[in-house]
């Protein structure tokens, strides 16, 4: 089994990276509301998400949890100024999901502002959100966040798993890299990130214990550090994970000294800002897979026969 020092590591030095990077989760209220705005809540939403799963999973050390709460503290406050850029983007576009699920990881760390919950409210009752044409692992994590939130999903996840691709469990060797993406993240929905590994249905966990191993050797092979960090999330999060060796010792080693994970092969140069837009994610991501893994590593040993 890999070293536990090793995930935990990962995950620390992420850390240390987005909260010295933390400016880089920014907002630009003057941009055309058809191309800038809403986008840039994504980097937001997810950074609040994975701090929530670091705080949940309490594998933090207390600088950890300190640097993960000030990253959130500074989002809340600043980025989003309270909540009201949340209000201002569902006014933009209302019938956008996005400011919802930034909004949701923020309520559920005890943030919260009413405006934002009286435009939620409201745009969530219109037919014509429900009826927004989307693809089915986008309807899954929508549906999980309403649920979520307290609001009846439409449609419920039940309905949606079997039209997911890995819901179908179809032939293994036709995955690339849009549809691993979908992959990872109906997991993800699944299991409420990592939470509750029990929530994935048997056949779905039989199929990724099969095949996850051959999928982590080839985009460990590819170098594609932030769909194999997704990957390692996804094999954190089924009953019996492998916490795969070669596969995390070639994601460790690919992480900068300074904590940025690339998305691809190695490190971009060039703009800071256009740097941060690249490499934000996989080191988001190698954050979310450290306290998921370490935390799954630690139960293993408890269990371990003396």
């Amino acid at each position: 089994m890999t070293s536990t020092r090793l995930i935990h590591n990962v995950g620390l030095r992420a850390l240390e990276w987005l909260h010295a990077h933390r400016d880089g989760f920014r907002l630009e209220p003057d941009a055309d509301p058809e191309v800038g705005f809403l986008d840039r809540l994504k980097p937001v939403a997810e950074m609040a998400l994975i701090c929530k799963v670091l705080f949940r999973e309490g594998v933090a050390g207390s600088r950890q949890a300190e640097l993960a709460r000030q990253l959130v503290d500074h989002a809340w406050r600043h980025t989003l100024d309270g909540g009201r850029m949340l209000v201002r983007a569902q006014g933009i576009e209302p019938l956008s999901p996005v400011p919802f699920e930034a909004y949701l990881p923020f309520k559920e760390l005890g943030y919260t502002n009413p405006e934002v919950e009286r435009a939620v409210r409201l745009c969530q009752r219109l037919e014509s959100h429900a009826a927004l044409e989307m693809t089915p692992v986008r309807h899954l994590g929508l549906s999980a966040f309403q649920r979520r939130f307290g609001l009846p999903p439409r449609p419920p996840e039940a309905e949606v798993v079997p039209n997911t691709w890995l819901g179908r469990t179809p032939e293994p060797w036709t995955v690339e890299g849009h549809t691993a993406y979908d992959i990872t993240h109906t997991v993800f929905h699944l299991t409420n990130w990592g939470e509750d590994p029990g929530g994935l249905p048997p056949d779905i966990a039989d199929y990724l214990g099969t095949w996850l191993p051959a999928w982590l050797d080839d985009w460990l092979d590819l170098r594609r550090w932030d769909l194999l960090g997704e990957l390692l999330v996804v094999d954190a999060c089924l009953p019996r994970p492998t916490l795969d060796e070669r596969a995390w010792e070639g994601f460790a080693a690919a992480q900068q000294p300074d904590g940025a994970m690339p998305a691809i092969r190695t490190m971009p140069q060039g703009d800071p800002d256009e740097v941060f837009d690249i490499v934000y994610h996989p080191t988001l991501v190698a954050a979310f897979a450290s306290a998921q893994a370490t935390s799954r590593a630690l139960t293993q040993l408890a269990q371990a026969p003396a």
